[in-house]
């Protein structure tokens, strides 16, 4: 149902804290444009948790309004079940064409309360779903014997698999052959789970770098691992930003260094500053410097 890559964008705010909506209508438009396969507003990356319900329905908005007839989901990621379910009617409502959905961003749910609390949101939504499994972010493990257990309810379509484990991808499927749509949810372990079958990427650089990260994509689906591995390796310490306790910062710092854009977050996030923001310039710098040429594709 989706594959690709698929961003995880960034949410954009202006000096007084408001949504820029603006800035994200550029941003979102420009991933498009270099061939992404939809978006998804709000995640870990877009700031979810730091936004009110209102903010990211019109975040949500803003994607449908770039994605046109390619899916745009909203993040699910609430700490009661009440209030989650009550963001994915809504989410509904605004024309989301799914939701993916965070087990419990707080409370770490045990097997029981995990997949309650998913079949729960979904039957609220009545979307197609994508469970996002991040045991080291969330500390909550939707395992595949549990993906087993939901197949039963077809609305759930797709695994954004970030347990940072990349033999999760094959034990997926082993167990259910190509029951979800595999997404891989770390940025520095695409290659390997695209290669081992994975149907997409949920991707975090590919805000600031959307040609390189489509082409490894794009690649890989036609099989010229080389050429894609050569994009890949380059690319790498780029992609290691993504997996850190300051991922949005170091992403957003990424945008403004390649396009131009802001790295305003909201409180309790602060941007990056002194030695940290030295460094992570030097790296997007001394990438793009050395960025290769995209083959055609």
């Amino acid at each position: 149902m989706w594959q690709g890559v698929i961003p995880a964008v960034t949410t954009k705010f202006k000096q007084d804290g408001g949504l820029d909506h603006a800035e994200m209508e550029r941003c979102f438009a420009y991933q498009m444009d270099a061939g992404c396969h939809g978006l998804v507003a709000c995640g870990s990356l877009g700031e979810g948790n730091m936004l009110s319900h209102e903010e990211r329905l019109e975040v949500l908005k803003l994607c449908k309004q770039a994605t046109a007839d390619k899916p745009a989901l909203l993040t699910i990621s609430e700490p009661g079940t009440r209030e989650a379910c009550e963001l994915a009617k809504r989410a509904a409502g605004a024309g989301a064409d799914g939701i993916m959905i965070v087990p419990s961003p707080i409370y770490h749910t045990s097997r029981s309360e995990t997949i309650a609390n998913l079949r729960t949101i979904t039957q609220a939504a009545d979307l197609p779903v994508m469970i996002y499994s991040n045991r080291v972010g969330y500390r909550v493990d939707v395992t595949p014997d549990m993906m087993e257990e939901l197949a039963d309810d077809p609305r759930f379509v797709a695994i954004k698999e970030s347990s940072d484990d990349i033999r999760r991808t094959t034990e997926i499927f082993n167990r259910l052959g190509d029951r979800y749509a595999v997404f891989t949810g770390v940025d520095n372990l695409a290659y390997e789970a695209l290669t081992a079958g994975a149907v997409g990427w949920i991707a975090g650089l590919v805000v600031a770098f959307p040609k390189e990260t489509v082409a490894i994509y794009e690649l890989i689906r036609r099989q010229r691992y080389e050429e894609a591995l050569a994009i890949y390796r380059w690319f790498r310490p780029l992609l290691d930003l993504d997996v850190s306790t300051f991922l949005v910062q170091q992403i957003k710092l990424a945008e403004v260094i390649e396009i131009g854009s802001n790295d305003r977050v909201r409180m309790p996030r602060q941007p990056l500053s002194g030695e940290h923001r030295k460094n992570v310039e030097h790296t997007i710098k001394v990438a793009v410097e050395s960025r290769p040429s995209l083959p055609q594709f």
